[in-house]
């Protein structure tokens, strides 16, 4: 099987009642590319992300991870993902290894490959040393890294991020953010969910999303230029 995407959406839709939440998304994420999904709160990006990972089933269109489709072939396409939510996901009380070692657990990786696997990953985001330090111990920066960690304990093929700078300062915000670049330069494709203009480089992939439905879709400079911001408040007609 030939894949030339990580990850396509195609034409889905996504209500709440009467709320459209999502109205015929397409987008597609190339592999090992960098691709910033940018909307305000609301525009959508967390209902799109839960259907990705299947914590909502996608009943129009079509997602496909890594060429697999997600509701024909579930196991396999979830198996090519790692995911950083909004909301912490790491117990406070367990140390690094130990959520690292039960997040592996959970996709069948057998303890001692699992340790090798929690130390590979730790290294690749800068935090060996803190592997046996309780997870309350760490800062915020650190925290959000070792999710990463956790995130790539798998060798996930795609890995999505939902606002996952919430909450940091501007060093660790920083940190996090260019970590996640260097990623993709590793063969790891990115989807990174943001309101934050500046997160965004112009060489990046961008998906604008405004009130449920893809304004744009492109490289960053083709479709802003030189002002992201000014082309981003013209096409949401000015959303603050």
């Amino acid at each position: 099987m030939t894949v030339t995407a990580a990850l396509e959406i195609d034409r889905v839709s996504h209500s709440f009642g009467r709320v459209q939440a999502l109205d015929q998304v397409s987008l597609v994420v190339p592999r090992g590319g960098f691709t910033a999904l940018l909307g305000v709160n609301g525009a959508g990006k967390t209902t799109l992300f839960s259907l990705i990972t299947r914590l909502y089933d996608n009943r129009s269109g079509h997602i496909r991870v890594a060429g697999h489709d997600l509701r024909q072939t579930p196991g396999a396409a979830l198996a090519q993902l790692g995911v950083v939510f909004q909301s912490r996901a790491l117990d406070a009380d367990l140390t690094v290894a130990q959520n690292l070692t039960y997040h592996a657990a959970l996709h069948g990786i057998p303890r001692q490959q699992a340790l090798i696997r929690a130390a590979e990953v730790l290294a690749q985001v800068g935090l060996s040393e803190r592997i046996h330090d309780p997870v309350s111990a760490l800062s915020g920066g650190q925290s959000r890294r070792a999710e990463i960690a956790r995130a790539l304990i798998h060798r996930p093929r795609i890995l999505l991020l939902d606002e996952a700078t919430v909450g940091l300062d501007v060093k660790s915000r920083a940190e996090v953010l260019a970590l996640t670049r260097d990623l993709t330069g590793q063969g790891v494709s990115v989807l990174w969910a943001t309101h934050i203009l500046d997160e965004i480089a112009p060489g990046d992939g961008l998906v604008i999303l405004h009130r449920g439905r893809v304004l744009a879709q492109g490289v960053t400079r083709d479709i802003a230029g030189g002002d992201l911001t000014g082309a981003f408040l013209r096409l949401t007609g000015g959303a603050a």
